[in-house]
């Protein structure tokens, strides 16, 4: 169980507002974080991840992560982050960008054929596509076998053949992982098969809707 109470000031195209979220997330549960851009869900993953400050907690199985100035840091929390950018060591090998978060081989050339790049193991990330950056980042992810998985669009670099084959990867990692997976994404087909309850940000708020809401986007 996850639970988030927090505000933090934020500055959007329609200038300064109040990102208030106060939400709980059920272990193993799927959420998919919806609304228009500059809301504040990239901000909420990081938060999360303990990358950025805000006001108020944030605790996780009893453990606190945030409450008031006890703040737990980004490396002691059990999380798994799959970043816009990427965020991958641009001067390693695809292996060996995974083998630095989890030195566990066998787990990697799982993951690396899951994501049908194995045979890319041994090129420097330098090399590739957008859609293989992607796919590498969400396998390091993985590798630390998190108990929290935030992923800020992971499959928007993807062709749309890519993204729902890998959308039925994830789906299955997530079961098999026993992971709680917060995601953000503006496909609403993806985010119909993939979540199991929405959280929309707007306006500063965060509102949470069973996966029914996605017809009214469509």
């Amino acid at each position: 169980m996850i639970t988030i109470d927090i505000t933090r000031e934020l500055h959007g195209a329609q200038g300064a507002f109040t990102l208030r979220v106060n939400q709980r997330v059920n272990e193993n549960e799927f959420i998919v974080i919806m609304g228009e851009s500059g809301a504040g869900k990239s901000t909420l993953l990081r938060i999360i991840a303990g990358l950025e400050g805000t006001e108020g907690s944030i605790v996780v199985d009893d453990v606190p992560w945030q409450e008031g100035r006890k703040i737990l840091p980004p490396q002691k929390r059990k999380v798994g982050f799959v970043f816009q950018d990427y965020a991958l060591f641009d001067n390693m090998s695809v292996i060996d960008n995974l083998l630095f978060v989890n030195d566990d081989k066998a787990f990697a050339s799982e993951l690396l054929e899951m994501m049908e790049i194995d045979a890319l193991k041994s090129r420097n990330v330098r090399l590739l596509s957008g859609g293989q950056k992607q796919r590498v980042a969400l396998a390091r992810a993985l590798m630390r076998r998190p108990k929290v998985l935030l992923m800020d669009e992971p499959l928007g670099s993807l062709d749309p053949r890519m993204r729902r084959k890998l959308s039925i990867k994830l789906k299955a990692l997530h079961q098999r992982l026993g992971t709680t997976t917060l995601m953000v994404s503006h496909d609403v087909a993806e985010a119909e098969y993939l979540a199991e309850r929405i959280w929309l940000v707007e306006a500063g708020m965060v509102n949470t809707y069973d996966t029914s809401f996605l017809e009214r986007l469509q």
